[in-house]
């Protein structure tokens, strides 16, 4: 029999923690936040929200996109041994791209939260994530039945997005947060070298009966070409449309 128990808890372990640089964001800029708070001075506070919401995205979105492209050739570098059989690579991989659909809302809660925190308002991200935890539950039930296993990791990441997507519009409802001009540009830059990356790994990380066949120090060698190749694309697609490494310089109050 597949040894299949204990695939969600891999998959864990696997998802949540790929940037773990863009979830400490929140943390880094929410000082930032509280001293143009007790100055108040809105416009900076709004800007430094803008900010990390829009470095969050150009670290995120790849991210995403490679852990879900890449998720046979994850998983099966770092768990294809003894009794893990093929089936279970197959079993984790629709519980990792479930996972990765929901890494962006994971993340932009570790930003838009303190958002609220600088502001002293605790309540408000509480009830939100009361009411997502519950949507959650919701989605739990519908999914499990024809998705099994990947429907509970699909219920997670849409719950991220829904917080994420509750916490932006109550900041943006209650004013707290202006968007900056230059958004829709700015996103479909990002996309678009997403979208480069994307192809490139889908096509040059072969077959993945390849990936499980393969001994692990190939594996591992044709992993990290991959990912090499893949961050060295993204970025030099984004420098190509006029992205530069200042415009992200860390913005901090005085």
């Amino acid at each position: 029999m597949p040894n299949v128990a204990h695939l969600p808890t891999i998959a864990t372990l696997i998802g949540p923690r790929i940037t773990p640089d863009t979830v400490a964001l929140g943390t880094v800029i929410l000082p930032s936040l509280s001293k143009h708070f007790s100055d108040d001075n809105p416009a900076e506070y709004s800007a430094l929200l803008d900010w990390g919401l829009r470095l969050t995205l150009l670290l995120a979105l790849p991210s995403a996109a490679a852990l879900a492209v890449l998720a046979v050739p994850l998983i099966s570098t770092l768990f294809r041994y003894g009794a893990f059989s093929a089936h279970d690579v197959a079993m984790t991989q629709q519980a990792l791209v479930a996972y990765s659909l929901g890494l962006v809302g994971l993340i932009l809660v570790k930003v838009l939260a303190p958002g609220f925190y600088a502001r002293q308002n605790i309540r408000t991200p509480v009830k939100v994530a009361i009411f997502t935890l519950v949507a959650t539950q919701l989605m739990n039930l519908v999914f499990i039945g024809p998705l099994g296993h990947a429907g509970l990791a699909l219920a997670i990441g849409l719950g991220a997005c829904l917080n994420a997507g509750l916490l932006l519009h109550l900041l943006k409802k209650q004013q707290v947060y202006q968007p900056q001009p230059g958004w829709t540009g700015y996103f479909l830059r990002v996309l678009l070298a997403v979208a480069l990356m994307a192809a490139m790994l889908y096509f040059a990380m072969g077959e993945p009966q390849w990936w499980l066949a393969a001994r692990s120090y190939a594996r591992l060698a044709r992993l990290s070409l991959l990912v090499g190749g893949g961050i060295a694309l993204y970025f030099a697609a984004l420098g190509l449309m006029g992205f530069r490494p200042r415009q992200f310089a860390r913005r901090a109050a005085e």
